[in-house]
């Protein structure tokens, strides 16, 4: 088992915790009430994380450039991929992804997998709505959701 570096980020929608190996980013969630652990030494991996989740947050970054590690079940993993594609600004349905991994009839499956997303924000799924559009199901919680898609469009059209 790798060893697990921790830091702590504080956004403009609440204190992230970003947990990294020596080379992988593994984790980035909001602490939303959790019990907040010691900040550890850092490795390369969570710098560079911590970085580039800043970078986004002061409208510099689009794209995230990181090795991450997910340690999910093989379709969690191919819903997390997905969720990759959709782009900076831009959201997707359920059903979109669902038919985007070739089974367009699992979307409570993808629902449930997008909820268990161990890298938000990095793996974007607070761009993924329901299919009327509406803002729907996220874990750090609905006005957080809004603001990132807020800070999005604002910085996609500049």
């Amino acid at each position: 088992m790798d060893k697990v570096y921790r830091a702590y980020y504080s956004s403009p929608i609440g204190e992230i915790e970003i947990t990294a190996t020596d080379k992988e980013l593994c984790g980035v969630d909001f602490i939303k009430g959790k019990e907040k652990r010691p900040a550890t030494a850092r490795s390369s991996a969570l710098e560079e994380g911590v970085k580039q989740i800043d970078e986004y947050f002061k409208g510099k970054r689009r794209i995230f450039e990181l090795r991450l590690r997910l340690p999910g079940t093989d379709f969690q993993n191919r819903v997390w991929r997905a969720l990759l594609d959709v782009g900076f600004g831009a959201t997707a349905s359920y059903g979109e992804i669902a038919a985007a991994i070739g089974h367009p009839k699992a979307v409570r499956a993808v629902g449930g997998a997008n909820g268990k997303n161990p890298i938000g924000i990095i793996i974007p799924c607070h761009r993924i709505i329901g299919s009327s559009g509406a803002l729907v199901g996220y874990g750090g919680g609905l006005c957080r959701k809004k603001w990132l898609l807020d800070h999005e469009k604002k910085i996609s059209s500049k």
